[in-house]
């Protein structure tokens, strides 16, 4: 099992997730956070931290947002795969 990040996350960007991470395996995207499948530890930590409800278990992921699943693998193999979170600016 591991967490996936899902459509509420579009647009959104809160790195609150980022900041609980013990593993780093949270990147950011054009659009959105990502999980990495490989190195995500399933430790739940993220989870609750989300203000936008993005993070499941991937086994718990919504049904209108099943896709969300397939595309925090195949984010991480194509030529430009998410980077390192960002500060978020202003405050």
């Amino acid at each position: 099992m591991t967490y996936v990040i899902a459509e509420p996350c579009i647009g959104v960007k809160d790195r609150a997730c980022v900041d609980v991470c013990p593993v780093d395996c949270i990147y950011e995207g054009e659009d959105m956070l990502y999980i990495h499948p490989e190195e995500c530890i399933d430790c739940g930590a993220c989870e609750p931290e989300c203000p936008v409800t993005a993070i499941f278990p991937e086994e718990d992921v919504p049904e209108e947002w099943t896709s969300y699943i397939e595309k925090n693998k195949v984010v991480f193999e194509g030529d430009n795969p998410p980077g390192p979170p960002q500060p978020q600016r202003g405050g």
